[in-house]
């Protein structure tokens, strides 16, 4: 127990529910389920924290196990990406390719009329997974003993003064011999405290090291008709005009249930969700004319204002700035801490298939 000063003349008692475990993950997005699962299998003990009321992270399908999951965070893969297929068919879950068709929407510059251009075939086709990306979420939480899982949990410090790792939440001290973070690197230099302090070197990288995600906003609209798909036209959308510089078909696998999911431009943050969708419609009417307005729903996420993935840079950071950094394969304390996560992983770095190989670096690191 400890003391809480509230004032000169005011001092609360908090008791600190003390916990302990042979390894900590900080994160509970696609790495660090990922992580659990593995560790799960291999009978380790372990405790996965998550400062949120869900797990996902950047994987966030809305009206998941509903006929229309839409996804506002990570969709899509490929068949380069053999480690996340793999842990897909390890978990029997299953996908389905990416509607793109033959012609796209295109505008090129403001003063030209929008015209329909066509695609070159795909051999290899985009995919998704059926049924929302949250399917290998839940997939994953399922094997997970659930009591190794404890959302609204977030770390604040982490000591490595003593034998054992301290990490430290408003009301919790969890004792750990190793830790894991899969939390974006940028978030952890601003959110988590170390003692004894990161090296200079290490804060550098993580303090510009893009957070994937982090300026995007994605949007999505269903409708009761694909008319879309009508002659003349796609649901393919490429424009360097914007606000929506892409989009694409995203109805259901079973296609009964119909929507148009894309990205809006990410300096559209500041206005409020009203502004943002009269633009959206605005730019859809050119190609599609007055129906686009007989939407059932809106749906859009803007990563930059979800505190629990992003958080501001200091300065500049590029696109792609240090994600895979070679500094990151490294152990920290002792060979007894890891920064992991997506960004982290010099294979795929920002994808599911990232996050699933720094998963596995992370496991090895554990053995």
């Amino acid at each position: 127990m400890f003391f809480i000063c509230n004032g000169p003349e005011k001092l609360s008692l908090t008791m600190v529910k003390k916990l302990e475990t042979d390894i900590l993950i900080i994160g509970a997005g696609l790495t660090g389920l990922t992580l659990g699962y593995l560790l799960q299998e291999a009978g380790k003990k372990f405790i996965l924290v998550e400062a949120t009321n869900r797990i996902g992270g950047r994987i966030k399908t809305v009206g998941f196990e509903t006929p229309l999951p839409i996804e506002m965070g990570a969709t899509w893969f490929g068949s380069q990406h053999q480690m996340l297929k793999q842990l897909m068919n390890n978990l029997n879950v299953a996908s389905f390719p990416q509607a793109i068709g033959d012609k796209a929407i295109y505008e090129a510059i403001s003063t030209s009329p929008p015209y329909l251009a066509s695609l070159p075939p795909n051999p290899d086709p985009t995919m998704r997974i059926t049924g929302g990306t949250m399917r290998l979420i839940k997939a994953l939480a399922e094997i997970i003993d659930f009591s190794n899982i404890r959302l609204n949990t977030k770390i604040n410090q982490l000591d490595f003064s003593g034998l054992a790792i301290n990490a430290f939440t408003e009301v919790e001290e969890i004792k750990a011999q190793k830790v894991i973070s899969t939390i974006p690197p940028h978030l952890l230099y601003k959110t988590i405290q170390f003692n004894p302090a990161l090296s200079s070197n290490i804060i550098s990288v993580l303090k510009n090291t893009h957070t994937w995600m982090g300026e995007s906003i994605k949007i999505a609209l269903s409708y009761d008709d694909p008319f879309w798909r009508s002659v003349g036209s796609s649901g393919t959308i490429f424009s360097n005009v914007g606000p929506i510089p892409e989009m694409y078909d995203h109805s259901n696998y079973e296609d009964d249930h119909y929507a148009l999911m894309g990205f809006l431009n990410g300096g559209y943050h500041f206005i409020s969700k009203e502004e943002r969708l009269e633009k959206i419609l605005k730019q859809l009417q050119k190609y599609y004319g007055a129906q686009v307005k007989s939407f059932i729903s809106y749906h859009e996420e803007v990563w930059n204002q979800n505190k629990a993935c992003f958080a501001p840079y200091e300065t500049q950071v590029l696109p792609h700035q240090n994600n895979g950094h070679e500094l990151f394969k490294n152990p920290l304390y002792d060979k007894r801490f890891l920064i992991a996560g997506t960004e982290t992983s010099s294979h795929f770095p920002g994808y599911m298939e990232g996050a699933v190989a720094s998963a596995k670096f992370a496991f090895q690191f554990l053995k």
